[in-house]
């Protein structure tokens, strides 16, 4: 189990219900669709790490005020934990969501990108580790 979060500051002009829609199409399915997808795919992305079969990929994307607040929980019956695919999971959906705004602004940023807890593996995180 891992869960991680970040965050991506669009601009105030792009900000009108807890689902953007751009150009492109419906902005945070569609981020919520890559999250899932790149967190499946983490062993391919980043070298030495490991095939996970993960049992469970879940992205809750939600905005407050301007900012889009990700958080990607990932579950796998492993000897190893799955951190490295929940953050993967966070990030990739906060690009995404900055290639379907950058349409509309650039004025878009993507914030800190954390792991708030993970247990399996060699060794368990509770969030308190981390403190910005």
């Amino acid at each position: 189990l891992a869960f991680s979060s970040s965050s991506s500051l669009t601009s105030s002009d792009t900000t009108t219900t807890n689902e953007l829609v751009g150009p492109k199409g419906p902005i945070f399915g569609t981020a919520k669709i890559a999250g899932i997808m790149a967190a499946k795919r983490t062993s391919e992305l980043i070298p030495l790490c490991h095939p996970l079969p993960l049992d469970k990929v879940h992205i809750d994307i939600r905005l407050e005020g301007n900012v889009a607040i990700i958080e990607c929980d990932c579950h796998v019956h492993h000897k190893t934990g799955v951190e490295m695919e929940a953050l993967t999971g966070a990030t990739v959906a906060a690009l995404t969501i900055y290639d379907m705004v950058k349409a509309v602004s650039h004025r878009v940023t993507i914030q800190e990108t954390t792991l708030i807890s993970k247990s399996g593996g060699k060794r368990n995180i509770d969030g308190q580790e981390h403190s910005p």
